[in-house]
């Protein structure tokens, strides 16, 4: 890192007395109307107030839980921890019907010494009936009025700022630890990568606890000195194309989501849905498109059912990350849109790359290393260099690459720690997911840990699930998971798929059964070894909507799946003839 690169709150303390009434961030309510306006000097006296009551109550390197929407709020607990030295843990806050697994298992690892929420939010957390978390100091932000001076532990480099939690999707949650360096080193790869200045206003939706709503849209713009526009997650969910008003009303430069976003848009709008009058995509300059996997098919049909709203094609911007590595881990070339090719799915299937011939899949480039990080394909079982036509492990350094999980040393080493054969001299991080590099763009073909072999062929399981959910109308995109159970000779292959809530009255089971199958077959010469079908939502996702394959495996295990017609259970069923 550069000796003279700032870290975060000294960013803000700057901002605060050099620009202290530009507006930092704005929010908008579910209307997409502003709610909140908040300039840097709100946001560092208001800050300064939480880091007051952290240094009175809690020890340096303790951990406070941020549990809040996407609200101001947030970040002012945010930036009071770093303030403070105290180690940030955003938390995807617990439902009204409960507390998830998942959370308990974050409390239980971090071991949190303060809880920071809304002061509403504080008197409904600690009045939960069953006793989760055992902090002794639970503070209520929005209570706190600004002050204009008070303690501020000098941050270090190599301190950690945050406990970035993974999002359980094949394992239990693991604290990654972001330092004040990961963090500066990660905002100017994005900087660099995405063109920002301080003119280029971003604006966002996704939740404050995941990593890419934290370091891409809220601490993006204040790196570069740019506003951040905020809606909330739900929102979105509810009315998409508010997301694309806020982009038009205030000249976004950049925003972006997972596929589903863009799927989301184009379903809307195919459904009669009216943008807002006047709707202008033209600012936007940089739709990222990343945290799951990208299809070409949505990119295609995003550009062209917004290019009547002045979006041009070339503003597609694929991209990959993973919070080991802070977010960015590859980004494509701005204003260049996005590439693919076509590739022989065989080939694919040996883990090497060769040009379509009588059958096809596309490939979409999440682009290329931003400048400071080094990336390799990597034979995860001999530690080398892969040709530049085989797939292996993407493995990454770089001063953006995080210290490792919170308390848990074996994964750690396993993880961070990694030695390639042809590059002894550096440590990388072994992300865990498979890629080739082809001209220099980097393209991701799957997650190691949710490769299914079949009769020696490797089957990427989003390839079937992509196929599945194609196959009939009935069925539900994004409600796919597919995977491996042992057989009595060979794993077997097992699809479940969620239903669409409006066909679930009119759907002939036999017709939407036979065509799943039928696709499966062509497009993958693969016979399912069983396929359920199933209500909507009832497949387990991560925060970020990711399918927990693993954990749907368990559920089909258990026979845990309600199942569409009225089936009997895998354990259950006798009649080979009554399954599909």
């Amino acid at each position: 890192m550069s000796a003279d690169r700032e870290l975060l709150p000294d960013i803000l303390a700057r901002r605060a007395a050099a620009e202290p009434d530009r507006t930092a961030y704005v929010f908008l309510d579910e209307n997409g109307t502003e709610s909140t306006v908040l300039s840097y000097r709100v946001l560092h006296r208001r800050a300064l107030a939480v880091a007051a009551e952290l240094v009175a109550s809690c020890a340096p390197g303790d951990r406070a839980l941020l549990i809040f929407p996407n609200c101001p709020e947030f970040l002012v607990a945010y930036f009071g921890c770093l303030y403070a030295g105290i180690v940030a843990v955003p938390l995807n806050p617990p439902r009204h019907t409960g507390i998830p697994e998942a959370t308990r298992s974050i409390v239980r690892d971090c071991r949190p010494a303060a809880v920071l929420a809304l002061g509403a939010g504080v008197e409904l957390l600690r009045a939960l009936p069953e006793p989760w978390c055992p902090a002794e100091h639970w503070i209520g932000v929005d209570l706190l009025p600004g002050i204009d001076s008070g303690p501020v532990v000098a941050a270090q480099p190599d301190s950690t700022a945050f406990l970035q939690y993974t999002s359980g999707s094949t394992a239990a949650p693991k604290g990654v630890m972001v330092t004040h360096r990961n963090l500066v080193a990660n905002e100017e790869m994005i900087r660099r990568s995405f063109g920002h200045d301080r003119d280029s206003t971003l604006v966002g939706w996704a939740p404050f606890f995941h990593d890419q709503g934290l370091i891409g849209n809220a601490l993006q713009p204040l790196y570069v000195g740019a506003t951040g526009v905020q809606m909330a997650p739900a929102t979105f969910i509810r009315r998409p194309l508010l997301w694309l008003s806020a982009i038009s009303r205030y000249r976004g430069h950049t925003s972006g989501g997972p596929n589903f976003a863009f799927d989301a848009c184009v379903a809307r709008l195919a459904a009669g849905a009216e943008p807002e009058p006047g709707l202008d995509l033209s600012s936007w300059q940089v739709a990222f498109n990343g945290a799951e996997p990208i299809r070409a098919d949505t990119l295609s049909r995003f550009a062209e059912a917004f290019a009547p709203y002045g979006f041009r094609a070339q503003a597609l911007y694929p991209c990959y990350g993973l919070a080991e590595a802070t977010l960015l881990a590859a980004g494509s070339v701005k204003g260049a849109g996005a590439h693919t090719i076509e590739v022989d799915p065989d080939a694919l299937a040996q883990r090497r790359y060769a040009p379509a011939r009588d059958r096809s899949r596309t490939l979409v480039a999440s682009g290329r290393p931003p400048r400071g990080e080094v990336l390799r394909i990597v034979d995860p079982e001999t530690g080398r260099i892969c040709p530049p036509d085989r797939v292996g492990e993407i493995w990454l350094s770089g001063d953006h690459v995080a210290q490792g999980y919170w308390e848990h040393d074996l994964a750690t080493a396993e993880t961070f720690h990694a030695r390639c054969a042809d590059d002894p001299g550096r440590e990388f991080l072994r992300t865990g997911d498979l890629g080739l590099v082809l001209e220099d763009e980097l393209y991701v073909v799957g997650r190691r840990k949710d490769i299914v072999i079949i009769r020696g062929r490797n089957i990427y399981p989003q390839d079937i699930e992509l196929t599945v959910q194609a196959a009939h109308p009935a069925l539900r995109t994004g409600g796919c998971a597919a995977f491996a159970v042992p057989g009595a000779e060979t794993d077997r292959l097992v699809v479940v798929q969620e239903m669409r809530r409006e066909h679930i009255d009119t759907a002939d089971a036999a017709d939407v059964l036979g065509a799943i199958r039928a696709a499966v077959l062509r497009e993958h010469e693969l016979s399912l070894g069983d396929l359920l079908l199933t209500l909507p939502s009832r497949l387990p996702k991560t925060s970020s909507g990711k399918i927990m394959r693993a954990a749907a495996r368990r559920h089909y295990l258990a026979a845990e799946f309600e199942t569409w017609p009225q089936q009997p259970s895998p354990r259950q069923a006798t009649e080979p003839q009554r399954r599909s």
